[in-house]
């Protein structure tokens, strides 16, 4: 019975690898945007028709369900480099190959939900996001109080460092468990950017002369780049204390722990966590002084 099991088990698991090759991302990255677009869709549809009271909590459950396969199996081909003879430069741009899978997937979550919160009916799109909303209102009542200048910049970079352990924690105790905490993030911003266009696209529409579906195409790319010029490298710093910990969690239960090899694992995810580090602290650099010039 047992090896019956195992037996369905790795049939699973072909099946799966088969639908979603992570080693055929790596060298496609931008495919995986289209998977995002489509698991965040998906989980849109079936958290309203299902679950419809908790969507704004369930759409993002069933995205990371979704993205769990694929995002495991891409940490594990990280981790197994780890152990091979090369040097650490080459790693780091091996790794640079699964973080640009994993950004291409978040853009795809971002914009899926960023999309449904415009077109979706007003209504629906309050239950929807109601959670993601309220916490926007919380983070803004957070940071009135702060001036752009260095206590904002260290208050912003606080935040984020509190966001990437989360991310390694959830990584090293749930293997791809760091997905969770970047799909949430996406819901996030998506609800932020489709407020900005539905609050700004039937003036812009109006006062340059454009009809409002080419408005809605022009305000949705503005908003996209708002959130964007600092959410690209926070997200990427996120993926890479993700992956760090998800590598190190792999090691430790394929047994490589107290080995060389784990050595070797170990100081290539203290890296990975510095560069997210650096990436955190010029992200918050951007979000203070840039972003509030161009918008």
């Amino acid at each position: 019975m047992i090896k019956y099991l195992n037996y369905e088990r790795k049939e699973i698991i072909m099946v799966i690898e088969t639908l979603i090759n992570p080693a055929k991302a790596e060298g496609r990255p931008w495919e995986t945007f289209f998977l995002g677009f489509l698991y965040a869709s998906i989980a849109v549809f079936l958290s309203l028709w299902i679950f419809q009271d908790y969507s704004s909590l369930v759409m993002v459950f069933l995205t990371v369900f979704a993205s769990v396969p694929l995002v495991y199996m891409l940490i594990a081909i990280e981790e197994k480099k780890d152990t091979i003879d090369v040097s650490e430069k080459f790693l780091l741009k091996e790794h640079g190959k699964a973080l640009a899978v994993l950004m291409f997937l978040f853009l795809g979550y971002t914009v899926a939900f960023s999309l449904w919160f415009v077109v979706l009916p007003e209504s629906t799109v309050t239950n929807m996001f109601n959670v993601q909303l309220e916490t926007i209102r919380s983070i803004n009542a957070g940071v009135t109080s702060f001036s752009a200048g260095t206590g904002f910049v260290m208050q912003i970079f606080s935040n984020n460092i509190k966001v990437m352990i989360f991310s390694i924690m959830f990584a090293f105790l749930f293997g791809a468990g760091a997905i969770f905490i970047l799909t949430w993030n996406a819901s996030v911003i998506s609800a932020a950017i489709g407020t900005f266009i539905k609050n700004n696209v039937a003036s812009y529409a109006q006062t340059a002369g454009l009809g409002k579906l080419t408005g809605y195409f022009h305000i949705g790319s503005l908003g996209l780049l708002r959130y964007m010029i600092h959410g690209i490298p926070e997200i990427l710093a996120y993926f890479a204390a993700g992956l760090a910990g998800g590598i190190i969690s792999i090691a430790v239960v394929r047994h490589d722990f107290g080995t060389k090899k784990f050595n070797k694992i170990l100081y290539d995810s203290i890296d990975l966590i510095v560069i997210s580090i650096l990436i955190l602290f010029i992200a918050a650099l951007i979000e203070v002084f840039i972003t509030p010039i161009l918008f």
